[in-house]
């Protein structure tokens, strides 16, 4: 399974990338709208900003499909994670703005929705299972890492302006309020603009994993892209989305981040 990609640490660290692949099958680009707008929601660059995550000895997990072939982020009973907000599905028809994914008549059908579940979606969450469950055999706790990023500006989905560090924790239940505050503080030292479960609480990984009676703390972090690469003034364009990956750009937002996971680990200490 080359599209799973799984790098083992030791430290009581796992930080999953659901959203950054950009692969899509053949027979699935085939009948899209268009390649761009299938790619256009991807967490741009990621995987490259927290490329320092295993020299801290964390365990990442990554997928390198799309998360229009099927989110592993969205709850696979179909229950929407913000009941009366807009949103997408495990297998989405839309961009986050609202537009088409897929040609008329072209969707997937329940059937082909249960294979596309099988072919990856379980996988991944076995994945993660199973680098919880060696980690856990080691430490007393883990945290688990959600590492995501959207643009400043989605009207469909929110108003106005994103902070820069969007922190979920499913309300206070994902993980302990010790990391929360941990985290919190790592982000505030940044001076970049920071809120804690306002509109991205957590996707389904956060709230499925994050067991902190079971030793398992489950936190997200949405990063407002503004922070680490440029944005189009307008909406985004073929020619305009994405930005091309800045190393300069995106070194002080590393920085802040590898502060993030630092509190992460001290918070596992004994």
């Amino acid at each position: 399974m080359d599209w799973l990609q799984v790098v083992r640490g030791e430290a009581p660290l796992v930080v999953s990338f659901p959203h950054t692949g950009t692969d899509i099958p053949a027979d699935i680009e085939g009948r899209l709208v268009s390649p761009w707008l299938a790619r256009k929601d991807a967490d741009w660059w990621i995987e490259r900003l927290y490329d320092f995550a295993p020299a801290l000895g964390a365990t990442t997990v990554r997928t390198a499909i799309s998360r229009t072939v099927i989110d592993v982020n969205r709850d696979p009973s179909g229950a929407s994670l913000y009941p009366g907000q807009a949103t997408t599905e495990l297998c989405p028809t839309t961009t986050f703005d609202g537009e088409p994914l897929y040609r008329e008549g072209q969707a997937p059908d329940a059937a082909e929705i249960a294979r596309r579940r099988a072919a990856w979606f379980d996988p991944y969450h076995a994945a993660l299972q199973a680098e919880l469950k060696r980690l856990l055999e080691r430490h007393h706790r883990v945290v688990l890492y959600e590492a995501h990023s959207i643009r400043s500006h989605v009207p469909r989905l929110f108003e106005g302006e994103l902070p820069n560090f969007n922190i979920g924790t499913n309300s206070g239940r994902s993980c302990d309020v010790t990391l929360t505050a941990a985290v919190e503080e790592a982000c505030d030292a940044s001076g970049f603009s920071r809120v804690t479960d306002g509109r991205f609480k957590g996707g389904w990984t956060t709230r499925r994993y994050g067991r902190p009676d079971d030793g398992v703390h489950a936190i997200q972090m949405e990063l407002a892209c503004r922070g680490y690469m440029d944005e189009p003034a307008g909406p985004p364009t073929p020619q305009t989305w994405p930005t091309p990956y800045d190393p300069d750009r995106a070194e002080y937002m590393r920085g802040a981040l590898s502060h993030v996971l630092k509190a992460c680990l001290d918070f596992t200490r004994p």
